[in-house]
């Protein structure tokens, strides 16, 4: 049994089942394209409303420190990523990657993950986006009922209609095809990156330096805590991380680490991409490379812009606009916000369709969700239950104490991609790599820690939500997914014609 659960799906074989025709998707990407997906995935809620947050609460101006800190972690789990998806361009990004060094049971633990991560990080920004615009919609003197805003206390009902359109308007165009997709995408992330550099260009003339002193301001521990609320650190060493101070760097670092989540959705994508060995690395590490730069001069801006103290927590560009009178650059802000999260759906729910679709072409989850549809030539019946399954969670749902599972989620595939890059070097040293991560091991031993690190400054309750969800789906891959998958079924094959033993 035990070799059951870590047989491999060996890489040529996963690119053979790329290849057959009632699961083959249409190749129509370029780096290009995949660059505007990083981008436009990567920009979205972090750099609209984290970089008030972590300066006013843990770093002061030293925000942009911690977005460099947080950056260089997603980089070396960028390094390798981009080796993997030049080496196995097949959809399921960390998930295909595990499945061809680690095993079956260490694939559908990763798989099982970023279905959580992905479907959660949906809900939640489609949640975000709706109240951006029913806000854009008030200031315009346009009111929704408060039982069509999902806030209707009074009743005990409300269904936020505006969030849930939005997931079910961006399944059909997933469903309609990749390279409309990319188009729209496209567009849309043109308006974003515009928006985010009048904040830097306009900002920069309301620079007033007074307000970077003190640029580190002095460390002010927390007080230490049992709850579960408490970073997990500190119920395990009693060490409280500081709020300001260099220390206070490294635990704004972990908040903001949100705001980097997505350059790794572009490996889902490498299966539907024309040159996947040359184009994916490319797209993974110019959309982070892009977006890092961005986030370091906007939080420079903003917190020259306004004192630290005085940020907005829940919209910082915008409100430090109006701080300075000029309300005008506020709604042209929101309403690049409102425009920059509805990528971040499109994207986050792209990633998840891939990851269920290449789950089910294993056999790990019913094959009736791997046939792609025989014009669009996209998996149309995984993407259509999916998104209408989170249009619900997100009318319904209040997912903001959620959203960090989305951040134990994306921190634990970066783990298992980083270990499985050395583990496929020594047990395939022959295979082709088009890209491949310098200094091994050193880069991913790096990034392994790095990431625990991060990982270990989420609060308790995310790490206790985060293995119910994973005792559900050893539950899910016991009773289905070991006897269903295509390996058992070919193992049994083999043992069905091989000769009786003299």
């Amino acid at each position: 049994m035990s070799s059951s659960l870590f047989r491999t799906k060996n890489v040529e074989q996963s690119i053979r089942d790329t290849e057959e025709p009632e699961h083959a998707l249409k190749k129509s990407l370029s780096a290009l394209d995949l660059t505007v997906f990083g981008v436009g995935v990567i920009i979205g809620t972090g750099i609209f409303v984290l970089t008030g947050q972590v300066a006013k609460n843990n770093a002061g101006p030293a925000v942009a420190l911690a977005f460099v800190a947080a950056g260089v972690v997603c980089a070396l789990a960028a390094l390798c990523y981009a080796e993997f998806a030049s080496t196995v361009p097949v959809a399921g990004s960390a998930y295909t990657f595990s499945y061809a060094s680690l095993g079956e049971l260490p694939a559908w633990i990763i798989g099982w993950d970023l279905v959580l991560e992905f479907a959660l990080g949906t809900a939640v920004v489609a949640v975000g986006w709706s109240g951006y615009i029913r806000s854009l919609l008030d200031n315009a003197g346009w009111h929704l009922p408060a039982y069509l805003s999902g806030r209707d206390g009074a009743h005990g009902f409300g269904f936020d209609i505006l969030a849930a359109v939005l997931v079910l308007v961006l399944t059909a165009i997933l469903v309609l095809g990749m390279k409309l997709s990319a188009r729209i995408t496209s567009l849309v992330v043109a308006i974003k990156v515009a928006v985010v550099l009048v904040v830097i260009i306009a900002g920069a003339f309301f620079v007033n330096t007074d307000n970077y002193h003190p640029f580190i301001p002095p460390a002010q521990p927390v007080p230490a805590g049992g709850n579960l609320k408490a970073p997990l650190v500190q119920l395990m060493f009693g060490w409280a991380p500081a709020n300001f101070g260099v220390m206070g760097i490294f635990t704004a670092a972990s908040v903001v680490f949100f705001a980097f989540i997505g350059f790794d959705i572009v490996a889902t994508a490498a299966e539907e991409t024309r040159n996947p060995q040359r184009d994916v690395p490319r797209g993974i590490l110019g959309s982070l490379f892009i977006c890092t730069v961005l986030y370091v001069a906007v939080s420079v801006v903003v917190t020259g812009m306004q004192k630290y103290t005085q940020l907005s927590v829940d919209a910082p560009l915008a409100d430090a606009f109006k701080a300075i009178g000029h309300p005008w650059y506020a709604g042209v802000i929101s309403f690049g916000a409102a425009i920059g999260l509805t990528t971040v759906c499109l994207i986050l729910l792209l990633g998840q369709t891939r990851v269920f679709f290449a789950m089910s072409r294993d056999g790990l989850l019913p094959r009736f969700f791997s046939r792609v549809h025989p014009r669009f030539r996209t998996p149309h019946r995984p993407t259509i239950l999916l998104g209408v399954v989170i249009a619900i969670v997100a009318g319904f749902t209040s997912l903001s104490e959620l959203a960090e599972l989305v951040n134990i989620g994306t921190l634990f595939a970066f783990v298992v991609v980083a270990i499985s890059v050395i583990i496929l070097r020594r047990t395939r040293p022959d295979l082709p790599r088009a890209f491949r991560t310098p200094w091994v091991p050193f880069v991913p031993v790096v990034s392994v820690l790095a990431t625990l690190w991060l990982m270990l400054n989420l609060p308790a309750e995310t790490w206790l939500r985060f293995a119910i969800w994973m005792v559900i789906g050893f539950v899910v891959y016991f009773l289905y997914g070991r006897t269903h998958s295509r390996l058992a079924e070919r193992g049994r094959q083999q043992t069905d014609t091989a000769p009786p033993a003299p």
